[in-house]
């Protein structure tokens, strides 16, 4: 049956999925198939037994459902290559810590290019240019439930 995680806590290792049917299923982490954790609003393939879901999968193309804004991995994979030096491609993905670190960093390193020979600012373009072949190489699912659903920042 499919349903929808409506909730799951990790100190609890327990969560609550809506099915189809329109009946509520809890769920122990233990029967959580996959790698990663359940997320709110995740579509999930489950077996009911009773008021319980068993042997739960996520659903085949599905992130996080509820997740606001889908983000397009082919416009964070450009904006890495071609502005990553100064950590647009953080701020599209709404991580704003990754970006002041590579906005501060290239412009310390621009600054002081005299002592530094612009080292700062190569390296960030190449962590910028392979953040973006890796953006690019994934697939849009893989893209979603790593960089939107798990929040993944860096690499």
């Amino acid at each position: 049956m499919k349903g929808q995680v409506l909730d799951y806590a990790v100190q609890t290792n327990s969560g609550l999925i809506s099915g189809e049917d329109g009946k509520r299923y809890t769920f122990n982490g233990s029967d959580w198939n996959m790698d990663g954790v359940p997320v709110r609003g995740m579509t999930v393939d489950f077996v009911p037994e009773g008021e319980a879901a068993v042997a739960i999968y996520k659903a085949t193309g599905s992130a996080a459902t509820g997740a606001p804004g889908q983000k397009n991995k082919m416009a964070a994979g450009l904006l890495a290559i071609l502005l990553g030096g100064i950590g647009i491609h953080k701020f599209y993905l709404g991580f704003t810590g990754p970006g002041l670190v590579y906005l501060l960093v290239n412009t310390v390193g621009f600054l002081v290019t005299w002592i530094l020979l612009f080292i700062p600012n190569i390296v960030l373009g190449v962590m910028a240019l392979i953040e973006g072949i890796i953006y690019l190489t994934k697939t849009d699912e893989e893209f979603t439930e790593m960089y939107e659903v798990q929040k993944k920042q860096w690499f």
